[in-house]
């Protein structure tokens, strides 16, 4: 079944693409996307489309920080009839669950995950997709820090953001929007605050309007049904890289058995170590495509205790070592470098003798 996402997604892209000097109707084609679409924040597009689209535009113009520009913009009410439930909540951290909740009306891709590791809490958050999508996460990210800043304030300061890509040639709008410490090349990607600001009560909460928004919410069409192979993804996504994606954990995420969980997935022709695998290869991709990781790192990252483990089972994966397969990715995507790096040199000259 192909994810889809809310046309939400593209409030705030032609703004932006436009104060960069790039046509978003010509972007919007380009990604086959109707133009119409950013008026029509509640008609479902596909997720992938909407990936390609913000990669592509930060391609084409040399803006390393495009989705998190799009972010800055961003209101709590752009979440549609959701939001409505959200800002009643009593804490940030039912606002969180909340959202988790309904993250099917929004944007199938995306997994959140609520971690409380002693007095911190990790807020993690990934995007199941098949290829890199560094704009897309840092779109999400920036959202959640938005949502979380909007509702707390000057209360909202978080410890850390981490991201699992490599950093911008230029971090200065990163540095500008992230009140916190910024870490790229990171082990996940989310934000890390203290446990004690999820559980700070919202006085704004109203319990009334609360539920009288989940009745809406009720009301809603829902003709697709939640697949389980893309919820089993999406909580893989999050669960791996911290050693913890065992069918077991997954089910136990899910709120369901390990056997009801097997029994759904027979259902659908699918294993649970069919969709593990699938997520290993296209993390492997992301991680071993960014040379800033060691192979070591990328092994533990994918659940491996040992290099050699990694490397027979990435060598059945994608026929070579992954230190071939990231020397070829190094020179492959060398002259695609070399003209972002002449793009934006372009651009940074035509500002100055404007």
């Amino acid at each position: 079944m192909t994810a889809l996402v809310r046309a939400a997604a593209l409030t705030n892209f032609p703004e932006v693409a436009q104060e960069l000097g790039y046509d978003p109707g010509v972007a919007l084609r380009r990604a086959g996307l109707r133009a119409q679409l950013v008026r029509e924040p509640d008609q479902l597009v596909e997720a992938d489309r909407v990936a390609r689209l913000l990669e592509d535009a930060a391609s084409q113009t040399g803006c390393e920080s495009f989705g998190l520009r799009i972010a800055a913009r961003r209101q709590l009410s752009n979440f549609g009839m959701v939001s409505l439930l959200l800002m009643h909540q009593p804490t940030l951290r039912q606002v969180l669950l909340t959202l988790i909740e309904h993250l099917h009306l929004l944007n199938e891709r995306l997994a959140i995950q609520v971690e409380d590791v002693g007095s911190m809490v990790v807020l993690r958050e990934e995007l199941a997709l098949s290829e890199p999508a560094r704009q897309s996460i840092e779109l999400a990210i920036g959202v959640l820090y938005r949502m979380c800043e909007a509702l707390l304030g000057d209360r909202w300061q978080p410890a850390s953001v981490s991201f699992a890509h490599e950093p911008p040639a230029d971090p200065a709008f990163h540095r500008r929007f992230f009140r916190c410490r910024i870490e790229f090349d990171g082990g996940f990607n989310g934000l890390v605050c203290r446990a004690a600001d999820l559980d700070v009560p919202n006085p704004g909460a109203d319990p009334v309007l609360a539920a009288y928004a989940r009745k809406l919410i009720a009301t809603l069409p829902d003709d697709r049904q939640r697949s389980i192979d893309q919820e089993v993804r999406k909580a893989i996504y999050l669960m791996l890289p911290a050693g913890r994606a065992t069918c077991k954990s997954v089910a136990l995420g899910l709120g369901m058995s390990m056997r009801t969980l097997q029994r759904e997935l027979d259902e659908r022709k699918l294993t649970f170590k069919q969709l593990l695998n699938d997520v290993r290869q296209e993390l492997a991709r992301r991680y071993v495509a960014n040379s800033r990781y060691s192979l070591g790192e990328v092994a533990a990252l994918l659940g491996y205790s040992t290099h050699s483990a990694f490397t027979r089972w990435f060598g059945a994966q994608f026929g070579c070592s992954p230190e071939a397969w990231r020397g070829s990715r190094v020179d492959s995507l060398a002259p695609r470098t070399t003209r972002a790096v002449q793009s934006r040199a372009r651009k940074n000259g035509n500002r100055a003798t404007g």
